[in-house]
C-alpha cells in the first residue's frame, strides 16, 4: 500500500490501578471527528480524554473530499495549511452522458480566498495530522488507544463508562460524553435510539488505484469526472478523481443484486478498471463494496451524551457531505460546551447544538438523497426524466441545473434560529463568514483567520466599535485602538459592504448585524448568542 499504517503505542491507563478523578469531557472515537473535537476543546482550555478501540489510522482512503469551509475550520485547529500542502486541489467538475461531456462547472470562480473550493486528501493523512496536533496538547488531551468502551450510564450530572484494555477493564466518569464512534455507533445502539432514513439498494465499488499516467484526457489538471451510463460501464454510473501520491479514487455503480464478496476481488475489479482506463498501467491500493443510507437521529443531545458526526447522521458519499458535515458539527459544539464548562453560558446552550445541527444534517440528507435518486432511477419514468435532462443539457443551459451527481458540500445557514438576531446586511445573520485577503500591522493575512474562534465585532469603514467585555473587535479600512486591517484588494468590502458591523460567533457564523455602533443592541445580541435568557 502507498501509506505506512504504523500502529500507535498503547499505554496502560491510570484507571487500571486507582480510581481516576472525574473528567470534564470524554470523547469516544479517534477518527477525524473525535480528534478534531479534542483539539477544538483544547484550544479553548478544556481537557478531554479520547478513547479508541483501535491503534492505527483508518485503512483505505475513505473520506477524501474536504470542502472550503471545512478547511477554514481545520485552519483554526492548526492543520489546515498542512492539509492544503499535501492535498490535491480541484474546482472543476465535468458530467458525461455516455462518452459525451454534457456540462462542466467551476466551484470557486472568484479570487480572494485562502482555501480552494475542495481538496482531495485521504482520511488516513487527516487522522495522522490530527493525532500529531493532539500530541501538542499533552496537558489537555489524553489520547488512549486500545481502550474499548463496553458500557456507559448517564447519571444526569455525569456519565460513567466501562472500558476494556489489553491489561483488563477499568471505569471512569466524565461531565460530558461525546459519541464520535461512527456510523455503527455502539453508543447509539446501547441507547436503542431510532436511526431512521432512506436505505439505497444499489451497491457501489470503491477503488483506490495508483497510476503514474493521468487519466484526465489530454491534461493533468485534477478534476472531478462523473459519468452517467459510460461506454466502459454500460447502464451504470462512474466517478473519478485524484488524490495525493498518484492515487485515483474510482467509484463504480454495480446495481442492487451484486454479491459484495465476489465483486471486491482483484479478479473482478481488474477487468472493470481496464475497461475504464485502457492500457494505462495501474496498481490496486484498496477496494471495498458498499451500500449506503441517508439517516439521522431525531435528537443529537441526550442529556449528557452528545452525538457528533456519523454517529448522529449518515449520507451517501455523493456530494462530500459526510465528513464535512461532521466537522461542522464539532465546530458548532466546541465553543458552546467550552462556554458551559467555563461558566460563561447556561447548560441549556447545548440544546442549540441539537437545534442547529439537526437542521444542517437534514439539509445534507435532502441533497444527498436527491443526488442518489437522480443517479439511480427507481422506475422507468424516473430513468426517462434523467436521460432527457442529460440529453437536453448539452445545448440547453436550464437543464444543466437539474443534473445531480452530488450537490457539493456548503455550510448551511442558521438564519432564524434561536441564537441569531434578525437583521439585514450583505452577509445575513446565520450565514458563515466569507473569506477575503486583508493587510494588518504584521503583513498579509485573511479575514476568517482573524475573526473566527471567539466572539468578534467586525466593523467596515468609518465606524467606532464599542468596547464590550467578552467580545474582540476588528476594523476594516478603519483606524482605532483595536486591531485594524486594510482591504487592499477590495474583496472584503465587496462582500460585506461599507459601514456595517457584524457580530461573529466563535464558529464563524454571523449572529447579528448593525448599521451603527449601538452598545446596548450589540450586548443584547451577544447575550442572546450565548443562550442567556
Amino acid at each position: 500500500m502507498a501509506y505506512d499504517y504504523a500502529p500507535f503505542p498503547y499505554t496502560a491507563p491510570p484507571g487500571l490501578s486507582a480510581p481516576e478523578p472525574r473528567h470534564q469531557v470524554v470523547i469516544v472515537g479517534a477518527g477525524p471527528i473525535g480528534l478534531a473535537m479534542a483539539v477544538d476543546l483544547a484550544t479553548r482550555g478544556i481537557k478531554s480524554v479520547v478513547l479508541d478501540d483501535n491503534n492505527v489510522v483508518s485503512v483505505g482512503s475513505r473520506a477524501i473530499c474536504w470542502a472550503k469551509r471545512t478547511l477554514e475550520i481545520f485552519d483554526r485547529l492548526g492543520v489546515g495549511e498542512r492539509m492544503l500542502e499535501k492535498g490535491v486541489t480541484w474546482k472543476v467538475g465535468r458530467n458525461f452522458f455516455g462518452k459525451d461531456e454534457v456540462y462542466n462547472f467551476d466551484l470557486l470562480p472568484e479570487p480572494g480566498h485562502k482555501y480552494p473550493a475542495f481538496i482531495n486528501l485521504q482520511q488516513y493523512y487527516v487522522e495522522q495530522y490530527l493525532i500529531e496536533r493532539v500530541q501538542e496538547f499533552p496537558d489537555l488531551i489524553d489520547l488512549r488507544f486500545l481502550n474499548k468502551v463496553t458500557d456507559h450510564a448517564d447519571h444526569g450530572t455525569h456519565v460513567s463508562l466501562k472500558i476494556e484494555t489489553p491489561d483488563g477493564p477499568y471505569s471512569l466518569e466524565a461531565d460530558w460524553y461525546i459519541a464520535c464512534d461512527g456510523a455503527a455507533s455502539p453508543t447509539r445502539n446501547r441507547l436503542n435510539l431510532p436511526f431512521e432514513g432512506q436505505t439505497f439498494d444499489e451497491h457501489f465499488l470503491i477503488v483506490d488505484v495508483e497510476m503514474e499516467q493521468s487519466p484526465f484526457g489530454d491534461h493533468d489538471t485534477p478534476e472531478r469526472w462523473f459519468w452517467f451510463a459510460p461506454p466502459f460501464h454500460p447502464g451504470q454510473s462512474a466517478l473519478l478523481h485524484k488524490q495525493p501520491d498518484n492515487i485515483y479514487r474510482i467509484d463504480l455503480q454495480l446495481g442492487p443484486d451484486t454479491d459484495p464478496k465476489t465483486e471486491a476481488t482483484e479478479e473482478k475489479v481488474t477487468p472493470r478498471l481496464k475497461a475504464m482506463l485502457g492500457d494505462k498501467p495501474f496498481r490496486l491500493d484498496w477496494m471495498s463494496v458498499y451500500k449506503f443510507r441517508c439517516a439521522k437521529l431525531d435528537r443529537f443531545v441526550h442529556n449528557r451524551v452528545l452525538f457528533v458526526g456519523d454517529s448522529a447522521h449518515v449520507v451517501s458519499p455523493f456530494g462530500a457531505r459526510g465528513g464535512n458535515g461532521g466537522i461542522q458539527d464539532l465546530d458548532n459544539l466546541g465553543w458552546k460546551l467550552a462556554a458551559v464548562l467555563n461558566g460563561d453560558a447556561p447548560a441549556t446552550l447545548i440544546e442549540t447544538y441539537n437545534e442547529e445541527r439537526t437542521h444542517g444534517s437534514a439539509e445534507n440528507i435532502l441533497h444527498s438523497s436527491r443526488a442518489t435518486n437522480f443517479m439511480t432511477p427507481k422506475s422507468p419514468i424516473e430513468a426517462l426524466f434523467r436521460d432527457e435532462v442529460l440529453n437536453l443539457a448539452t445545448t440547453h443551459p436550464f437543464a444543466r441545473r437539474l443534473i445531480n451527481s452530488g450537490r457539493l458540500s456548503r455550510p448551511c445557514s442558521l438564519a432564524g434560529m434561536s441564537l441569531q438576531t434578525p437583521g439585514t446586511a450583505p452577509v445575513q445573520p446565520g450565514e458563515a463568514l466569507i473569506d477575503a485577503p486583508i493587510k494588518g500591522p504584521n503583513g498579509d493575512t485573511w479575514l476568517i483567520a482573524e475573526a473566527q474562534g471567539q466572539f468578534t465585532l467586525l466593523g467596515f469603514g468609518d465606524v467606532k466599535l464599542p468596547t464590550i467585555p467578552g467580545i474582540a473587535s476588528i476594523g476594516i479600512n478603519s483606524r482605532a485602538g483595536y486591531p485594524c486591517f486594510e482591504d487592499v484588494e477590495g474583496h472584503a468590502t465587496r462582500r460585506y459592504g461599507r459601514n456595517h458591523i457584524y457580530l461573529i460567533r466563535p464558529d464563524g457564523h454571523i449572529c447579528a448585524v448593525f448599521d451603527r455602533p449601538d452598545a446596548a443592541a450589540i450586548t443584547a445580541a451577544y447575550t442572546q448568542a450565548r443562550g442567556i435568557q
